[in-house]
């Protein structure tokens, strides 16, 4: 068990004013020892907050009056304070078995923590929740969670899961549901195991047993050159092209007789199939936008500002393990820029830095000036360039270009821009002119540094951090709005 450390303070707040500062650990809370940062937050609500504080040894006692709910101020360092519940499965498909070696130790955890599902919309399969977790996720009201399905086949999921309680532990899917929770679910098909009948199965099983599920995730399974599992592969355009039709096939009967399309598959099905994206309006309200889930759309919605605010993606797959508790659930963060601006000087450590309502970062993380009007790089992944290309092509800037970065350090079908690492970037780079702008989607990295440990810094070219979405990359490319 260990203790909430204050990382950053609100200036003004009731923390600061009371005397709070950075490096203080929080080893009481009105007489509790909070276990995660849901606890705190119920706590820190309270109108009258007494804080037990170790600052360097000495203990001291901080009693902070403020109004009912107003935000404390204080951004702790964590999100669990007690260990991180593990997964206790073994799934032939899982991606932290596809690890290259020597990554750092963090990245290996393998969590099936409804708390972390809570916050950062981890999928957990519920094998290990229990009675207990039942009553605290009812209690509290920790709704939405997401629940890794793969099969409602009780048999198929186990051998899925490589877990004998994988083919009961779907009971507690029921349970939530029963008592009012908001839970999407996630179906990871893996070729020749999971697809065909089987998936059809799979969703005629969600239709009789789970029809209260918000949402249903299809996606494809990805297959790095580190992958110890033969029978595990990437599809072919054949079976994306299946899944696909199968999923089109189940919509229309979702909507009629529940009133919602339920079951969605995956934006890089649609690539690899060479299909186009559905209508933005078949999305219904892109429910999964974080797994993948018509971001593509949102991407052009938000760049042609269709819609009013930007969806910037989490910190991709490991966001739980590296990044700040989830939004709701922290104070603001500090150095928030403005979209507009231009590259300018600054340290490394501001890299990643943004605030809770999703105001976009543009900085530079290197101490030569860029001119504002030098030409402009795009960097992305194989999946994100074919998103994008089509739609610079309609901004008609030929001084934009995309810089492609194929995933070697990972290999296999990984072609996400949310799995670039420093090693590939820098590869890159280094065979693209000197002085001019590179803009580095910020979902690659996790408070400022890359999977592969490095950082942006170490690029051989000044790069500007800019968020994932639509909306600040056209007020980052057009700022005064004139583009064609």
């Amino acid at each position: 068990m260990s203790l909430p450390l204050v990382s950053a303070l609100l200036p003004g707040s009731p923390a600061a004013a009371a005397g709070v500062i950075v490096g203080d650990v929080l080893t009481a809370i009105n007489g509790e020892q909070p276990r995660d940062v849901i606890q705190y937050q119920l706590l820190v609500d309270e109108p009258e907050v007494v804080l037990e504080i170790d600052r360097g040894g000495l203990d001291r006692t901080i009693v902070i009056d403020k109004a009912g709910g107003e935000p404390l101020g204080i951004e702790v360092q964590s999100s669990l304070f007690d260990q991180v519940r593990t997964c206790d499965n073994h799934c032939s498909f899982c991606f932290i078995y596809q690890l290259p070696p020597g990554m750092r130790k963090s990245l290996s955890l393998k969590d099936d923590d409804f708390r972390l599902s809570f916050l950062y919309g981890n999928f957990t399969t519920l094998t290990r929740f229990t009675e207990a977790d039942l009553e605290r996720v009812v209690s509290e009201g920790l709704s939405p969670l997401y629940v890794s399905i793969h099969a409602t086949d009780p048999d198929l999921r186990s051998d899925m899961l490589r877990n004998r309680r994988g083919a009961m532990s779907l009971r507690w899917l029921r349970a939530l549901l029963d008592h009012g929770i908001e839970v999407h679910g996630q179906v990871v098909v893996c070729p020749g195991v999971n697809d065909g009948d089987a998936l059809e199965e799979t969703l005629v099983g969600v239709l009789d047993e789970y029809p209260e599920l918000a949402s249903v995730a299809i996606v494809p399974l990805g297959v790095s050159d580190h992958s110890n599992e033969p029978e595990m592969r990437p599809h072919t355009v054949a079976e994306a092209r299946a899944v696909i039709d199968c999923v089109e096939r189940w919509q229309p009967r979702f909507l009629e007789l529940l009133g919602h399309r339920l079951v969605f598959a995956a934006d890089e099905y649609y690539l690899l199939a060479e299909r186009p994206f559905p209508d933005s309006e078949t999305y219904e309200g892109f429910p999964m936008h974080e797994d993948g889930i018509g971001m593509a759309r949102t991407f052009e919605l938000e760049f042609s500002g269709e819609v009013d605010q930007a969806t910037s993606p989490k910190a991709g797959f490991f966001a739980s393990v590296d990044a700040a508790p989830a939004e709701g659930y922290r104070a603001p963060r500090l150095g928030s820029v403005d979209p507009t601006c231009g590259p300018t000087e600054t340290n490394s450590s501001d890299a990643g830095s943004q605030a809770d309502g999703g105001n976009a970062v543009a900085v530079s993380l290197s101490p030569r000036p860029v001119p504002s009007n030098a030409p402009v790089g795009i960097v992305t992944g194989p999946y994100g360039a074919q998103v994008l290309g089509p739609i610079l092509a309609e901004f008609d800037r030929p001084d934009v270009r995309l810089v492609v970065v194929d995933n070697q350090f990972f290999g296999g079908n990984i072609g996400v821009t949310g799995l670039m690492v420093g090693t590939d970037i820098g590869r890159v780079l280094a065979e693209q002119p000197i002085g001019h702008r590179y803009l580095l989607p910020d979902v690659c990295l996790s408070s400022g540094v890359f999977l592969d440990g490095t950082t942006p810094d170490e690029l051989p070219r000044p790069v500007e951090i800019v968020p994932t979405d639509g909306r600040s990359l056209r007020a980052i490319l057009d700022p005064n709005g004139q583009a064609a």
